[in-house]
């Protein structure tokens, strides 16, 4: 048996909670425990989860929380869950592509070649890319997965689930600094009087012969975005690639490497991209960028099926920005993604460890301050707004 010393902290067997009472029982993403005296109990309970209630379980002999698929009894039950999650997924993308799909036809019958320069068909793709084929191709994948599911290709998905799951339960306040900073000054930009684009003139990353109109606007414009959606876009990312950056490099380098980039990123729209631009994506491509290298750094740290998924997310933002690359700040996008890889090569070196690199005390120092200008930048974005 491995030293659970040996082990990264995602994989020991005290990773989650101990075990409920009652000799079967499960707990669900809200954190609430159901027991069962019977292991069928447990196992109908699994078949009929349509919402994907089941986070965690406990058996007889387990001392702590497992993952479902770290406990062979329960494999038949979840490849019926799957199942029936991935034809929910498949006819959820179905409905999304031919809403936005239609919307884009219609736009283009409607509007003609004006709505192609307009820019509103390639918003409707965009959202057609990501509400509907992705979640469709997703539930494909799914699909054909549990349909060959053999008991030993699940017990092989377990680490990474695992792995998401110990994630999915870590708390990190510096990433929900961030998600709360850009929420209230979206709130506050939705109430801002004027014409639409109001907001882009007053904080926004305006720009003239290669340069930022005004310094300060570096710091302003990536906590303004363009739209709601672009909004939730953007925290959806920042709040999973923050909490895995606190999570395994911690805190100091979430808001370190946040601002970092979304400073190159602004700095590269600047030299590439005319166009007045809003938005945190340089930060949070630099949180992608910091992954990819630090996770290669630190192997043993994170599975390494995880890892590559950080890969086809860089592919699909690719595939994004050439579709939206009338809305969408490309150079931003690869300014933060450069800057968040040169950060994490320069700071940290290679580990055989599968422990978490722990902070030093410059970290600190370096992570208050950046915390500090981060908070007075999005204060002065609202003095700026009002």
């Amino acid at each position: 048996m491995t030293d659970s010393a040996e082990l990264p902290v995602w994989a020991r067997d005290d990773a989650f909670p101990e075990a409920g009472s009652g000799p079967w029982g499960f707990v669900d993403r809200k954190g609430a425990r159901k027991s069962f005296e019977s292991f069928a109990e447990l196992e109908r309970a699994i078949v009929e989860d349509a919402g994907a209630r089941v986070d965690l379980v406990w058996t007889p002999h387990s001392t702590h929380l497992l993952v479902p698929e770290e406990v062979p009894a329960l494999h038949p039950a979840l490849r019926e869950a799957r199942l029936r999650w991935a034809f929910w997924e498949i006819a959820e993308g179905k409905r999304q592509m031919l809403i936005f799909g239609g919307f884009a036809l219609l736009m283009v019958a409607w509007h003609g070649e004006k709505s192609l320069s307009s820019g509103s068909v390639g918003l409707a793709l965009l959202l057609f890319v990501i509400l509907g084929f992705i979640p469709w191709y997703q539930g494909r994948k799914r699909l054909r997965r549990a349909r060959r599911w053999a008991a030993e290709e699940m017990a092989m998905d377990a680490p990474v689930l695992r792995f998401e799951t110990w994630l999915g339960s870590q708390k990190a306040p510096f990433t929900r600094f961030l998600l709360l900073a850009t929420l209230a000054v979206g709130i506050l930009q939705m109430l801002v009087p004027g014409p639409p684009g109001i907001t882009f003139v007053k904080a926004g990353l305006t720009k003239h012969a290669g340069a930022a109109t005004d310094w300060w606007r570096l710091f302003t414009a990536p906590f303004l975005h363009g739209h709601p959606i672009h909004w939730l876009m953007n925290a959806s990312a920042l709040a999973y690639l923050g909490k895995r950056v606190e999570a395994f490099a911690r805190w100091p380098h979430v808001v370190i490497v946040f601002l970092f980039a979304a400073w190159l990123g602004g700095e590269a729209s600047a030299r590439f991209v005319p166009a007045p631009s809003v938005g945190a994506s340089g930060g949070i491509m630099g949180l992608l960028g910091f992954l990819l290298v630090f996770e290669t750094l630190h192997r043993r740290l994170i599975p390494e099926s995880s890892r590559r998924r950080l890969l086809a997310v860089v592919a699909i933002i690719g595939v994004i920005g050439v579709l939206g690359f009338r809305f969408i700040d490309n150079a931003a996008h690869v300014g933060g993604l450069v800057a968040g890889m040169l950060y994490a090569a320069v700071v940290f070196p290679k580990s055989a460890s599968p422990h978490r690199p722990k902070a030093t005390g410059m970290d600190f120092v370096l992570g208050t301050a950046a915390a500090a200008i981060l908070a007075a930048a999005a204060l002065f974005t609202c003095a700026k707004l009002l």
